[in-house]
């Protein structure tokens, strides 16, 4: 009797759903296009699928998902890839955990109507900026190019308030602007704005945005299904960018209008089709260029940046 009520006991649990597990994931910013293919598969179910419970956080303060991740009092956080050298260097216990913005998404913006028509006419000028650190080094890079160096200009910090300053001419120009936002702002406020592409003017293509995680939990079970999701949400979006439009705004309707439908459309050819798949050379010339750049001390292992 007691061996039939154990086998009866054993199929009960075995037929019972196995509890989610629990995820916490803070954003780099509030929610944007940028994060689509995280919306999607929370909207679609995809996270739930594979047995995850997925919080999504969008913080008043972009730096500090990936300081509570290194802390252990977050999972999972999206933050860049420049960054991620900078915070090892810190000594932070960060590492790549997958990809989702796949190509550069930073510029230098000026107005097309300004006095910069070229590098060269930053001499004397004023650039807005956000983030210290690895911005003056990106537009170390581009004053090269224009036969400049950083003594040649002011740096003024414009607290995330990027095209706003350009517009009303606090600056000439500022970096940190993304080209599938910031461009567009512009021009539906009435000013035609113009992006110098960084890849394009001395510095190293990167991954705009990824995931990291705190370098303990670097085999935690959870993070293949989770970029798995994230992968399947990517090729939702690609293949069915309109229908996938419709879910996003549903979810978020603040969202619904023709600033970010424009962002959505200029963000689909930059995600990363494969979230987990990881480029060595990409984060050894980007780490060669912060180095170069002395925002770094010494070469990295790169091997030690990645899961």
């Amino acid at each position: 009797m007691m061996k039939h009520v154990c086998t009866f006991l054993s199929v009960l649990l075995l037929a019972l759903p196995a509890k989610a597990q629990d995820i916490s994931l803070g954003l780099d910013w509030f929610i944007n296009p940028d994060h689509a293919p995280i919306i999607i598969a929370q909207e679609l179910g995809l996270f739930e699928e594979r047995g995850l419970n997925v919080d999504i956080v969008a913080p008043s303060d972009p730096s500090e998902p990936p300081r509570l991740v290194a802390a252990g009092r977050m999972d999972l956080a999206v933050s860049y890839q420049p960054q991620l050298h900078l915070q090892r260097e810190e000594g932070l216990p960060l590492i790549w955990a997958g990809t989702l913005i796949a190509t550069p998404l930073n510029c230098l913006l000026v107005r097309a109507d300004g006095l910069v028509q070229d590098l060269s006419d930053l001499k004397g000028r004023r650039i807005g900026y956000s983030v210290s650190g690895v911005e003056q080094a990106l537009v170390t890079a581009l004053l090269k190019e224009g036969g400049l160096t950083l003594e040649d200009v002011t740096m003024t910090n414009v607290n995330w308030s990027l095209s706003p300053s350009l517009m009303s001419g606090q600056v000439d120009a500022v970096i940190g602007a993304f080209r599938n936002f910031e461009l567009t702002q512009m021009r539906l406020e009435g000013v035609e704005g113009r992006c110098f592409y960084l890849e394009e003017h001395g510095v190293p293509s990167y991954d705009e945005l990824i995931f990291v995680v705190q370098e303990s939990r670097a085999e935690a079970p959870w993070i293949d299904p989770f970029m798995d999701a994230i992968g399947d949400a990517t090729r939702r979006i690609i293949n069915d960018p309109d229908g996938m439009w419709n879910l996003y705004v549903a979810a978020h309707p603040e969202l619904n209008d023709e600033l970010n439908r424009n962002a959505w459309r200029d963000t689909l050819p930059r995600f990363a089709l494969r979230p987990s798949a990881f480029d060595t050379r990409r984060y050894e010339e980007f780490a060669n260029f912060l180095m170069e750049n002395g925002l770094i001390d010494k070469a990295q292992n790169i091997d030690e940046l990645r899961r």
